[in-house]
């Protein structure tokens, strides 16, 4: 089913129903995942971890998937 098939079908469920709790979850759900950013849930040790770990790519301070699986077989 492409998108635009399932907005008309979410559409029309949604204008013929009459249940009120559901419509305002729905809408809640709408609210909710235009604000939501996962980086505002996170502490700030894990912000500054995932910080610095990009970091360390930039500086090219990495390792291979290849070389830690053969240093732990």
């Amino acid at each position: 089913m492409d998108i635009q098939t399932v907005k008309l079908e979410l559409v029309r469920l949604i204008l013929d129903t009459e249940n009120p709790g559901l419509l305002n979850s729905v809408r809640r759900l709408f609210v909710n995942s235009e604000k939501a950013d996962f980086w505002d849930d996170l502490s700030q040790l894990q912000q500054e971890e995932i910080l610095k770990g990009i970091e360390e790519i930039e500086n090219g301070e990495t390792v291979s998937y290849q070389d830690i699986i053969s240093k732990h077989r």
